[in-house]
């Protein structure tokens, strides 16, 4: 629910019958995108690994409302489902390749907010004139460089100081019981 009130709101009034229309469109497309993401990733999981895997729905649903936050009010709401679902394709397979890689990213953040986020970005100038691919390009390049050194930094600290990772036993065991005291699904427990 909150996507909308951050899209929407990036339109900065809503006084006015174009300011209102604005808007609405702009819910529209993000909750277009949205399910375009979600099924497109359902599908893509279902063909691939013949079920429907639940962090493939979820991320494809976060990726489709990624893509569509760039430029949430420029395109029709058909071209909002497009995007939406291009991101929801695009999620599973950066997942996959990011495992294949070694990359630890247990709920797929990189591919949701990077990787779908880089897809929104180059998007903008397809249907925006006033969005140019260079711009969008140096804007990218800015915002990974920004976020590169500020993570590493901020992450490097933390490891040479209170550190980052869990010891061996609590990792192989989960760290439910080590941090909370208790299992966080019991269910799933052997």
């Amino acid at each position: 629910m909150g996507w909308f009130g951050f899209n929407g709101g990036s339109q900065l009034a809503i006084d006015g019958i174009e300011n209102a229309d604005a808007v609405a469109k702009i819910f529209v497309n993000t909750n277009t995108a949205a399910a375009a993401g979600l099924i497109a990733a359902m599908i893509l999981s279902k063909l691939w690994l013949g079920k429907t895997a639940l962090n493939a729905a979820t991320n494809g649903a976060l990726a489709g409302l990624v893509v569509i936050t760039a430029d949430p009010l420029t395109p029709e709401p058909v071209f909002a489902l497009l995007y939406g679902a291009l991101g929801g394709l695009l999620v599973p397979l950066s997942m996959a390749f990011l495992e294949k890689k070694g990359i630890d990213d247990p709920v797929g953040a990189i591919s949701v907010h990077g990787v779908a986020g880089i897809l929104g970005l180059m998007l903008v100038p397809v249907l925006n004139a006033d969005a140019t691919l260079y711009a969008q390009l140096v804007g990218t390049g800015a915002i990974f460089g920004f976020i590169f050194v500020t993570s590493y930094v901020i992450w490097y600290a933390l490891d040479k100081t209170v550190g980052i990772r869990v010891g061996e036993s609590e990792e192989v065991g989960g760290s439910d019981m080590w941090e909370a005291g208790s299992n966080a699904y019991p269910e799933f427990m052997k």
